[in-house]
């Protein structure tokens, strides 16, 4: 009797003991057979694209997020996509220079030097022009060199040498973004009135700007269509890629976290290389492209016989206002 109670007792024991990591999980409402995420779902989920979201105790919400299979795409875009963008916009864009240079040279002034300069840009528009320059190229240069740096610059000269030049490139490309807008703005406020498209632009697009045949320019006022089509280039994308690198800088005014950041990150990017490839062009005309040109934001004067061939009518306003010489004795005129 003794032993049957025994045995009785041993077995109620062992229920109890078995019994108490059950009651446990059931009283904290987990099951893992039932709620633990399997493989099979997260490959599931992946393959839909899906976003997998987990539990979280911390008031950040965005945090939660496991896995996004959009980070994926945004992957393959930057690795993939955008070299190759980069690569047919930029140096298709040199070797089209290249090529305009071969065929057409470098765009002469018919008449000569005329020994004779009108004020073109003043102080404060050299300013705005050189500031907002200035800026982009170490922008450009910087933003080339976190998309293509791996590829170009560690292979050749090193890790130590691309680490640094990496670092200082990304402090640069943050504190340099905030003149570079300002330039923007101040350019827009003192030259948009100048801006505004007009029929003159339509006989000039007409003509291509005499820029692919000798002697002949067509009339235009302080800018012509081609100077205007660069000036809204650099507004439009000026202001986009102001906006979309505020996002960047500071990241947490993105609502839509991490997702918004690489929406981001893909218009900054891929804008930016469209951008370098057209103010390569506009660099092109304005140095080497085009005698005479550079002065114009150089020292601020123009020969006479430029001004005349290329912006004939802004020289006719200027001379009526007093503010331009007439064309002394003995000088070519520019027809």
């Amino acid at each position: 009797m003794n032993t049957w109670l025994k045995s009785l007792g041993a077995l109620l024991a062992l229920a109890f003991i078995a019994s108490t990591p059950v009651a446990a999980q059931n009283n904290n409402n987990f099951n893992p057979t039932k709620e633990a995420v399997k493989e099979e779902q997260l490959l599931n989920a992946l393959k839909s694209g899906e976003r997998l979201t987990g539990r979280i105790s911390i008031p950040d919400e965005k945090a939660a997020s496991l896995i996004q299979p959009s980070g994926q795409e945004w992957r393959v875009f930057h690795q993939q996509k955008l070299p190759v963008i980069g690569g047919v916009a930029i140096l298709g864009m040199l070797a089209l220079l290249v090529l305009f240079y071969l065929v057409r040279g470098r765009i002469r002034i018919d008449g000569g030097f005329s020994g004779v300069t009108i004020t073109r840009f003043a102080s404060l528009d050299r300013f705005t022009h050189w500031l907002t320059a200035g800026c982009f190229i170490v922008l450009a240069l910087s933003g080339l060199n976190i998309s293509f740096g791996r590829m170009l610059i560690l292979p050749y000269f090193g890790a130590e040498t691309f680490a640094t030049l990496t670092a200082w490139g990304k402090l640069a490309h943050n504190y340099l973004a905030f003149p570079f807008m300002f330039g923007i703005a101040l350019m827009f406020l003192i030259w948009v009135r100048d801006n505004i498209p007009n029929k003159l632009d339509l006989e000039w697009i007409k003509q291509g700007g005499g820029l692919f045949s000798k002697g002949s320019h067509p009339p235009a006022k302080r800018f012509n269509a081609g100077q205007k089509v660069v000036f809204w280039i650099v507004m439009a994308g000026g202001v986009v890629m102001s906006m979309s690198g505020w996002f960047l800088l500071f990241p947490y005014l993105a609502e839509g976290g991490v997702s918004d950041l690489q929406f981001f990150t893909t218009i900054h990017a891929l804008l930016a290389v469209l951008f370098i490839a057209a103010m390569l062009a506009h660099a092109y005309i304005g140095s080497v492209g085009m005698e005479g040109a550079f002065d114009a934001m150089g020292t601020g004067e123009v020969d006479l016989n430029w001004a005349k061939e290329h912006h004939a009518l802004w020289v006719e306003e200027e001379q009526a206002k007093g503010r331009a010489p007439a064309m002394p004795p003995g000088a070519m005129p520019a027809e």
